[in-house]
Formats: C-alpha cells, structure tokens, sequence
C-alpha cells in the first residue's frame, strides 16, 4: 500500500479509536459545524473533520474506499500530488457544505472522510474510465467512468431532494469539485 494512502487509513483508525474512548468530546472542536462564523473561528475544521466517523460501518466503507481507488492513484500520480489531490477533496467538500448551510440554514454538524473519498471516485474515473468497477450490492460490473456519473447524479438527487437525510450530500459534490480541479491542473502542469 503507498505511503500517503496508508498514513490516511492509520491515521483515521486511531482517531476513530479516540473517539470511541472519549464519547463525543472530539466532535464539538473538530467536526466540521457549517457555518462561516464557525470556520473563521476554526479554521481547522475544514480538514479535521474528516478523520472522525459516526460508527463501524461509516468509517469501513470509506476507508475501503480509500484502499482501493487511493492505491492506484497514488501510484500513479505519486505521494505528493495523491495528497494535494486528498486534502483538496476534504476542503472542497467542506466549504461546499458550509455554503449549502449558510443557504438553507442548516448547520448539522459533518464528520467523515466522504469528501475525499468522492473526490478518489472522480479521480479513478478520469485516470482509469474503462476499469470495471463492481457494486457491492447490486453486485453489478460498470466502466469506472459509469459508476461515479451515476453516483454523482444520485447525490445531486439526494441532496436537492432531501430525502435522504443526515447526510452531507453536497460535501460529497464538492469533493468531487475539488478532485475535478487538481487534476485539471495536474494536466496543465504536464504540459
């Protein structure tokens, strides 16, 4: 496993294992609560939240996800541009929220790392669209480039809908906004 995706998983395990061993003491200063006045304040936020999750199944999905489609691209871009490409998905997602808060005026706290995760999806789709990626329920083999367009849409249903509440569905997109941008100018680096 590369060195960036490893630090990312190990990382957000002992988090989760403080978490577990000091109740909710680390959500007030460090989930991301969507609202400008508490990003000026803190600032930090807009990353640390990211490493804390909201249970067993929350944290395995997205460090799964990290697994396998950080891997790749890491190895691909290397451990430098891997994080530029991580941490701009968790700061995108977060600002994203904070301003689809400050609009609806919902300011539920955010915690996990989704952000970023959504901002992998989109990068493995642009890197390696034709791979086959397959669902773990339905169990259904699609081209990389399917899934995440698919999987975009549906969190832009969601969260315009709201039917699917306690989720921070426009963190989501704004991962993958952010993840859109670095590797547009990873490519015009490149040139």
């Amino acid at each position: 496993m590369p060195p960036v995706t490893r630090a990312l998983i190990v990382a957000t395990v002992l988090v989760f294992l403080l978490q577990l061993n000091g109740g909710n003491a680390l959500l007030t200063p460090f989930a991301l609560w969507p609202s400008v006045g508490a990003v000026l304040t803190a600032p930090w936020q807009l990353v640390s939240y990211s490493f804390l999750h909201g249970g067993i199944g929350h944290i395995f999905f997205n460090l799964f996800a990290v697994y396998m489609f950080g891997g790749p691209l890491e190895q691909r871009f290397g451990a430098r541009r891997f994080a530029a490409l991580w941490f701009a998905s968790v700061l995108s997602g977060a600002l994203m929220q904070v301003v689809v808060a400050t609009l609806s005026g919902s300011f539920v706290p955010v915690i996990g790392a989704s952000a970023g995760v959504f901002g992998l999806l989109l990068g493995y789709a642009m890197v390696y669209p034709e791979r086959r990626v397959m669902l773990l329920f339905p169990p259904i083999p699609m081209p990389a480039k399917v899934f995440v367009t698919l999987y975009g849409a549906l969190e832009l249903f969601l969260g315009v809908t709201g039917l699917q509440t306690g989720v921070a569905h426009f963190a989501h997109l704004g991962g993958m906004l952010g993840a859109w941008a670095m590797l547009r100018r990873f490519s015009r680096r490149r040139r």
